[in-house]
């Protein structure tokens, strides 16, 4: 059962660090419930708020929505710049674009940072692709989504056997915010969460929001943590059908209304004795966060889809005007390179002849044709990426991203009501 225990600390530091690091002496640390078969009841007007903002997610996934899986990718940027622990301005979309292109193509010019978020980026991927499509998760394999997070920081990797802490010194627990569970329970705590995910007690939001804070509240990790809780949100919601081309950006909303994100996991963890109306009263206090923030998810996303929308219908028009001009048929045939190019563009903002060729599996010369017309169309523009070579850029794709990644940064989700409160990348220029 939940609760706060007593522990000593005996500090092995006396010089070197402030006289309070080197404190020795009691703290408390909390000991969660166990999730798997936990008798949850959940608020009648919470229940009816994820009834709703399911179906708007899962009305995300309708066809015509297949541009906003690849749109999500760079929303989830910032994250990825966090992981890789970037300091200062943040890369633009288009540099990141263009260094995942260098990842498989010579591509020269690309900044260190854009090259490190978009690593970041492909191994999250990966790593949670794989989550997704296992059959039965384990343990072992959210250790292997850690370690895939942070590939250079060894001394972080496996389950941690040491007591940590959230917030004060970094020597000593004795006032920090937060201290989760005993290293010795961390084992059997993890193995109750991923029966939990592994089952379908709760509605995929609910599991979602409760497998995060479980998570965090066990901290099983030395660092990187919120890492992998973060992509344990897309991981549940994918594992339940919930998302399935839409990725949402429910942890940029999370990260922007952090204090109402701290409360709510301090609410999570609560203290009353214990009993199942003392654990309900405290899942349904984050669950009001939780919720909250994917709904704000869902409405970015949805205004996002008609921005893109709007765009493929501009550039339909500029795409019929050359075509009437030069004297050739209107519209192009639905199964051409060049019809197909423009549904793939807010997908692949960035891209070369060779690329677009394997996209589409047609031949290079075909390709080329294709990204020329648009050009010509002037819906995309060219930079050179290599000598002889260059890559085609929907700006007007790239300039969609970092003003919603900008307003998702945003306390009001408007940069014209509140300025952005985490590193983003500058505004588009005319």
């Amino acid at each position: 059962m939940a609760r706060w225990e007593d522990a000593h600390w005996e500090s092995a530091v006396d010089s070197g660090v402030p006289r309070a690091g080197q404190r020795s002496g009691r703290y408390q640390r909390y000991v969660p419930d166990h999730l798997d078969g936990a008798g949850l009841a959940i608020d009648g007007t919470i229940s009816r708020q994820v009834s709703a903002v399911e179906r708007s997610i899962r009305a995300l996934n309708r066809p015509g929505a297949e541009g906003l899986g690849g749109i999500a990718r760079f929303l989830l940027r910032s994250e990825a710049i966090a992981s890789s622990r970037i300091e200062g301005i943040a890369p633009s979309a288009q540099q990141v674009a263009l260094a995942e292109l260098g990842q498989s193509e010579a591509v020269r010019g690309i900044s260190e940072q854009a090259q490190l978020v978009a690593n970041n980026m492909t191994i999250v991927r990966g790593a949670t692709t794989e989550l997704v499509e296992t059959v039965t998760l384990t343990v072992e394999h959210i250790v292997d989504l850690h370690r895939a997070l942070m590939p250079h920081e060894l001394r972080h990797h496996g389950l941690r056997t040491v007591q940590n802490w959230i917030g004060t010194s970094s020597w000593t627990p004795i006032g920090a915010s937060f201290v989760p569970p005993d290293p010795d329970c961390v084992p059997g705590c993890m193995a109750d969460l991923v029966d939990y995910i592994n089952g379908a007690a709760h509605a995929p939001l609910i599991q979602a929001a409760l497998v995060h804070a479980q998570f965090e509240t066990i901290h099983p990790f030395t660092d990187g943590n919120g890492r992998v809780g973060r992509a344990l949100v897309h991981t549940v919601l994918a594992r339940r059908g919930l998302t399935e081309r839409a990725v949402l950006p429910i942890s940029l909303v999370l990260a922007t209304l952090r204090d109402r994100y701290v409360t709510g996991l301090t609410e999570y963890r609560h203290t009353a004795p214990a009993s199942s109306a003392a654990a309900s009263a405290a899942a349904n206090g984050w669950l009001e966060t939780f919720i909250g923030a994917a709904e704000i998810a869902v409405e970015q996303s949805e205004a996002l889809m008609t921005q893109i929308d709007a765009l493929r219908g501009q550039w339909r028009d500029r795409l019929t005007a050359l075509r009437v001009a030069t004297g050739v048929r209107p519209t192009p045939r639905a199964d051409s390179a060049v019809a197909r190019l423009l549904t793939q563009l807010p997908e692949a903002p960035v891209v070369t002849a060779t690329t677009l060729a394997k996209i589409l599996d047609v031949s290079f010369p075909a390709a080329s044709a294709a990204l020329e017309e648009l050009r010509q169309a002037e819906i995309l523009t060219t930079t050179s990426v290599e000598r002889g070579a260059k890559a085609y850029i929907a700006r007007e794709v790239l300039d969609l991203i970092t003003t919603s990644e900008r307003a998702l940064a945003s306390t009001r989700f408007d940069t014209r009501a509140s300025q952005p409160n985490r590193a983003v990348p500058a505004l588009p220029q005319d």
